[in-house]
């Protein structure tokens, strides 16, 4: 499996509701939900084989670039999205988010 370069693309698919990097044979998407204001981060998933390589940090990154320009609510339901954004507060500049909303059951 092909990794994605330094210079991947996130791009926004608002009709399927997640972000995606695409690579040659794999993608890697977070999935969400925007329920008025709040943008509910509800999945990552990365390619094992592109693991360690910042993907993840990119999506989270692309859906608070998302959330600053249109003044959401960021509700980290993934844990990986929920373990990113408390590990890295600064990122999250200019972003309201949502700690103690919990998950669907």
């Amino acid at each position: 499996m092909t990794t994605p370069t330094n210079d991947i693309e996130v791009v926004d698919v608002p009709a399927e509701d997640r972000f995606v990097v695409r690579g040659p044979d794999a993608e890697a998407e977070l999935d969400y939900r925007l329920n008025g204001k709040r943008f509910v981060l509800a999945h990552t998933e990365v390619p094992e084989a592109w693991g360690g390589r910042g993907v993840g940090s990119r999506l989270i990154r692309a859906a608070l670039a998302r959330a600053r320009a249109e003044q959401l609510t960021v509700v980290p339901w993934c844990p990986f999205a929920r373990r990113w954004l408390k590990e890295h507060p600064d990122e999250a500049g200019g972003v309201d988010v949502d700690f103690k909303a919990s998950a669907p059951e």
